[in-house]
């Protein structure tokens, strides 16, 4: 554990700053110290914005610690995600940015994070390969950005990319059945795109009944034709798609914006 912590610091402090020009294109939230991390994604400021001190660093998911959760089963690499957070980030100055919503239902800031030479704290979390790319409708401002630092620890295997548990599930219903009610990346090829009402499906076997298939409802529908995507568009390509996978006659997800879902080779 000690040499992968140690490898991951060095590739944080050898990186370079990153994240000048996604800093510019976000909202300014003011200044703060960073005075204790939480986990690989949750810092606590030495003051108050606009009435909280943590902030969730929007975008990201780190492998999750228990937290005092009963029963909570630790993803592999919370301790080093964490790690990776405090060598970057504790006790330094951070620029909070907003791209959507500021705060969630648990009162915490939603923010970018900036150090004072410009490096973006979850372009750095992504590089290094200790957070997943994690985006919602109400929160989808450089999420292209933070798909291509994901892509390149990814392709580098470095960090939770190297391990089995993070892996990109192929769209097989059965060996998807065991991860319901887990966060996951699937990909495979659309065999067919149909509208049913509002709902849009995307199959992706023969037997809807029992096959991987992604559902967009109206207001999802109409979120993705904004951003001038038609989700019917999406048959006979490959695509990945990111989110809580649950069990819609056979598994499925969700798709509630655009931004959850990448066309590969594109």
């Amino acid at each position: 554990m000690k040499a992968i912590i140690t490898a991951l610091v060095l590739f944080l402090f050898t990186g370079g700053p990153a994240g000048a020009s996604v800093q510019d294109r976000l909202k300014d939230g003011g200044n703060a110290v960073v005075l204790e991390v939480v986990d690989g994604d949750t810092v606590v400021l030495d003051r108050k914005i606009e009435g909280a001190n943590q902030v969730r660093l929007v975008g990201l998911q780190a492998p999750k610690l228990p937290l005092g959760r009963n029963g909570f089963r630790m993803w592999p690499l919370a301790p080093q995600s964490k790690t990776a957070l405090e060598a970057l980030t504790l006790g330094r100055a951070v620029n909070l940015r907003y791209g959507g919503a500021e705060k969630d239902r648990h009162g915490r800031l939603l923010a970018h994070l900036f150090l004072e030479d410009g490096t973006w704290v979850q372009g750095q979390m992504l590089q290094i390969g200790m957070a997943r790319v994690y985006t919602f409708p109400d929160n989808r401002a450089v999420a292209a950005d933070m798909h291509r630092h994901e892509q390149a620890a990814r392709d580098a295997e470095r960090g939770i990319w190297a391990h089995p548990f993070y892996k990109i599930r192929a769209a097989a219903p059965e060996a998807l059945k065991r991860y319901t009610g887990t966060f996951q990346i699937i990909e495979g090829k659309v065999i067919d795109a149909v509208r049913v009402k509002s709902r849009v499906y995307l199959n992706f076997g023969e037997d809807w009944r029992s096959d991987f298939t992604v559902t967009l409802n109206s207001r999802a529908r109409k979120m993705f034709k904004s951003s001038g995507i038609e989700p019917l568009d999406y048959k006979n390509k490959t695509i990945r798609v990111r989110s809580w996978l649950k069990k819609y006659n056979g598994p499925a997800i969700d798709a509630t914006h655009p931004e959850q879902i990448e066309i590969v080779g594109q």
